[in-house]
């Protein structure tokens, strides 16, 4: 990789400033669509819009015909990454805060973390990234144990459940790319993941929306279908082509923060103690899992090489 290619100069500054706010909003949008739209009503209006948007590029790349190739492997992908976690997080943003959820998605590099030893991998028991998974699991306790959490009771606790399962997903699905799907590119995976999921939930959809949608609802999934897929995936591949799949990853570790302040800012959620403890814990917890304490987490830690490692909500 080029000089030119690999430093952090004005426009990469600008992309990664880009993709930490499109990957920070998905919280809001998704607890303001749930408000009149079922979850997986969500879900499909999402992924299709998203599809339809991605399509004309993923035709003019020519991504598509191999990804088909791997068609199996690939709508495997789509389930773990999209289907699972896209309806579990609308569902569990029926009951928790959108700041709070989006807090806990960022715990997916203490689970691929995990994932990452049980498969073998020992660098991750390196002491500063075994610290770092103690950190983040830690600030988790924090966070549901904490004051203001009991958010709904036993349906609190169960979207919680659900929140930290979606982490697992996304955790899950970067070793399905790097192994099943390497060399695949990446726009015809999205493409044809985005649009399996939304065919298979729209008559999901259609037999369970029974309200009218308000239009702060609809706006919502419209913003959240454009801005937080479409374009965002496209920003994300130009961040990557400026300064290459390693770093580019990086916004993640912003995005919590933008999630919670759109919370408080926009909803009205409350920052709990727990949240004020925890949130630091988590994130520099995720940062030393993913990776021992540098600016240069290894390429591994990157989907596929070249997909995020905490998708967009």
């Amino acid at each position: 990789m080029s000089a030119a290619v690999a430093r952090f100069d004005t426009r990469a500054w600008i992309l990664f400033a880009a993709m930490a706010l499109l990957w920070g909003m998905p919280y809001l949008f998704i607890k303001q669509a749930v408000d009149s739209y079922t979850p997986a009503s969500v879900v499909a209006g999402r992924t299709l819009i998203a599809a339809l948007l991605l399509l004309p590029f993923a035709l003019r790349q020519k991504a598509l015909r191999p990804a088909f190739g791997k068609i199996g492997w690939v709508l495997a992908f789509g389930a773990i990454e999209m289907a699972g976690p896209f309806l579990l997080l609308g569902h569990a943003e029926q009951t928790l805060p959108s700041g709070l959820t989006g807090l806990l998605v960022a715990t997916v590099p203490l689970f691929a973390a995990v994932i990452a030893v049980l498969g073998g991998d020992r660098a991750v028991l390196r002491p500063s990234r075994m610290i770092g998974l103690a950190l983040g699991f830690a600030g988790v306790a924090v966070i549901v144990a904490g004051p203001g959490l009991a958010v709904g009771g036993t349906a609190g606790l169960l979207a919680l459940g659900e929140v930290l399962l979606v982490a697992v997903c996304y955790a899950t699905a970067p070793f399905i790319v790097a192994h099943k799907l390497k060399g695949i590119p990446a726009l015809g995976t999205i493409t044809i993941s985005l649009a399996a999921v939304g065919l298979f939930y729209l008559p999901i959809a259609l037999f369970t929306q029974h309200e009218v949608p308000t239009m702060e609802s609809t706006a919502a999934l419209v913003a959240l279908a454009v801005l937080c897929t479409a374009v965002a995936f496209m920003v994300f591949f130009a961040l990557i082509a400026r300064v290459g799949p390693v770093r580019a990853p990086l916004f993640t570790y912003v995005n919590p923060v933008v999630a919670i302040l759109l919370g408080v800012v926009i909803l009205g959620e409350q920052i709990t103690l727990g949240l004020i403890i925890g949130f630091p814990l988590v994130i520099l917890g995720c940062w030393l899992a993913a990776t021992g304490g540098t600016f240069r987490p290894r390429k591994q830690a990157v989907i596929g090489g070249d997909l995020p490692p905490i998708p967009p909500g």
